[in-house]
C-alpha cells in the first residue's frame, strides 16, 4: 500500500496537511502550557486557599448555625454526606489532576469533583467545587467557582479546528489552481501524441506555468504546420512520379510482340511503384480526419475475408467470438487488417487464420492474424515497425516497408497495441487490441 501519493497536487496537499497539523500540536500545547495550565494552578490554589479558611475556622466539626453563617459572608456551604447528594454531589465529576494538586498544598489527600450548580441554590456561579478531606471523609466542603469553565477549553479547540480546515481548504484551492493547467498539458500532449492538434491552450496560471503552456502552443502549431507541409510535399511528390510512370507504361505498350518479356517486367515495376506511392500517401494522411464511429469488429473481418476470397489460393479460417461495438474510425482499422491479411498471405502462408475476443477484466477487444511462414528472428521483431524498416532475412520481398508503421500509428491513435511474435508451432502472430 502506498502512502505517499505520486501527483504533485496530492503531495502539495499531504505536505500543507502534515504542516499545519504541526503547527496545531504545537499551538495547542503552547496555549495549553502558558494560558490553561496556570489558570488551573490559580483556581486550584485558591481552592486550596478557601479549604485552609474552612479548617481555620473549625467549620468541619462546627455547629450547624457557624456553617450557615460562613455561608452568608463567603457563599462557601460545608455539608454532611447525606446532605451535599441532595445538593448535587452525585452529579459531579472527579478530576484526579486537581485533586493531586490541592492535596499537595493541603499535605493531606483531598477528593475533588466538580459539578453544575443545583437547581435549590440561588447562587449564580455556573459550578459547584466540592472537596472532601481525608481526615473528615463524610464531609464535603462546596465552593461555588465562576472561573471555571468549559469555555476556557472550547473556543480554543474549535478556533485551531476553524483554521485548520480553513488553511487546508485554501491550500487545496491553490493547489487545484496550480496543476490544472498541468492536467491541461497533459491531455493536450496526449492528444498530439496520437496525431491530433488540439486547440491553443489558455495561458493562465503561474508565470513559470503561462511560459510552458505558452512554448507547447507553439510546438503544437510548428508540428501541426510541419505534418501540413510533409503531407503537401509527399502528395505533390507522388503526383510528379506518377506522370513520367504513366509515359514508360505508355511506351513500353509500344514495343514489339517478341519483346513480351520486357514490357512485362516494365509493367510489374511500375505497379510495385505505383504500390509504394500509395504506401507514402497512406503514411502521410494518418487519416486524422476521419469521424469515430460504432464499429462492429467482427463484421469488418467478415468483409474483408470475403472480398480476399475471390482469390485462388489463398484460405482464411476465422475464428470470431462475440465482440461489443467499439467507436473507431472505419477505413482506418480496415485498412489495419488488410494489411496485416496481406502480410500474412505475402510474407507467411496461404492459409491463415484470424481469431477475435474480448477480455471483460481489461475491456480491451483483440484481433489475431496467425501464418504458417517462416516468422522472423526474435531480434528483428522489435524494429520492424520502423517506418522502411523489413525482416528480410525471414520474409524477403519488395516493398515500402511502411505497412507495419501506418498499422502501428492507426491502432496507437486509438489509445490500442500492436504487437509481433513468432508462433510456439509454426508461422507469425500479428496482434492488435483496442479499448472499448
Amino acid at each position: 500500500m502506498r502512502i505517499i501519493p505520486q501527483s504533485a497536487f496530492a503531495q502539495t496537499v499531504m505536505l500543507i496537511g502534515i504542516l499545519l497539523l504541526i503547527n496545531q500540536i504545537v499551538s495547542y500545547l503552547s496555549v495549553t502550557y502558558y494560558f490553561i495550565q496556570p489558570s488551573y494552578q490559580q483556581i486550584n490554589s485558591l481552592l486550596a486557599t478557601q479549604v485552609k479558611s474552612v479548617l481555620a475556622n473549625d467549620l468541619l466539626v462546627s455547629q450547624e448555625k457557624q456553617r450557615q453563617r460562613y455561608f452568608e459572608r463567603t457563599s462557601v456551604k460545608v455539608l454532611d454526606s447525606s446532605q451535599a447528594k441532595l445538593e448535587g454531589l452525585n452529579n459531579a465529576v472527579y478530576y484526579s489532576f486537581i485533586s493531586s494538586q490541592v492535596s499537595q498544598q493541603l499535605n493531606q489527600l483531598a477528593d475533588v469533583r466538580i459539578s453544575t450548580v443545583s437547581q435549590q441554590s440561588d447562587t449564580s456561579a455556573p459550578y459547584t467545587v466540592w472537596i472532601a478531606l481525608s481526615r473528615y471523609p463524610d464531609t464535603w466542603i462546596a465552593i461555588p467557582i465562576t472561573g471555571l469553565n468549559e469555555a476556557n477549553i472550547s473556543p480554543l479547540t474549535m478556533y485551531l479546528m476553524v483554521i485548520g480546515i480553513l488553511s487546508v481548504a485554501g491550500g487545496w484551492l491553490f493547489v487545484r489552481r496550480m496543476t490544472r493547467p498541468l492536467l491541461a498539458l497533459q491531455k493536450a500532449a496526449l492528444k498530439v501524441g496520437k496525431g491530433e492538434y488540439p486547440s491553443p491552450l489558455e495561458e493562465q496560471g503561474s508565470t513559470e506555468m503561462i511560459q510552458v503552456t505558452r512554448a507547447f502552443n507553439k510546438m503544437n502549431q510548428g508540428i501541426k504546420q510541419l505534418e501540413h507541409d510533409r503531407t503537401l510535399m509527399t502528395a505533390g511528390i507522388s503526383h510528379d512520379l506518377r506522370t513520367p510512370l504513366t509515359r514508360i507504361r505508355l511506351a513500353s505498350e509500344m514495343l514489339p510482340e517478341d519483346q513480351d518479356w520486357i514490357k512485362d517486367g516494365i509493367v510489374n515495376d511500375i505497379e510495385d511503384m505505383n504500390a509504394i506511392i500509395d504506401q507514402f500517401i497512406d503514411y502521410a494522411r494518418y487519416d486524422s480526419e476521419e469521424e469515430k464511429q460504432d464499429t462492429d469488429l467482427n463484421m469488418l473481418i467478415s468483409e474483408l475475408t470475403h472480398a480476399r476470397h475471390i482469390e485462388e489460393g489463398h484460405h482464411i479460417e476465422l475464428k470470431l467470438n462475440p465482440l461489443p461495438f467499439i467507436s473507431v474510425r472505419r477505413i482506418a482499422i480496415k485498412r489495419v487488417v488488410d494489411n496485416l491479411i496481406e502480410n500474412a498471405f505475402r510474407y507467411g502462408s496461404d492459409n491463415i487464420v484470424i481469431t477475435s475476443f474480448y477480455d471483460r477484466n481489461k475491456k480491451r477487444i483483440y484481433c489475431k492474424v496467425r501464418d504458417f511462414g517462416p516468422g522472423i528472428p526474435p531480434d528483428e521483431i522489435a524494429n520492424v515497425f520502423m517506418p522502411f524498416a523489413q525482416g528480410n532475412k525471414a520474409r524477403s520481398s519488395s516493398g515500402s516497408g511502411l505497412g507495419l508503421a501506418i498499422i502501428r500509428r492507426i491502432i496507437e491513435g486509438h489509445d490500442g497495441e500492436v504487437v509481433l511474435k513468432n508462433h510456439a508451432e509454426k508461422g507469425l502472430v500479428a496482434e492488435f487490441s483496442l479499448p472499448v
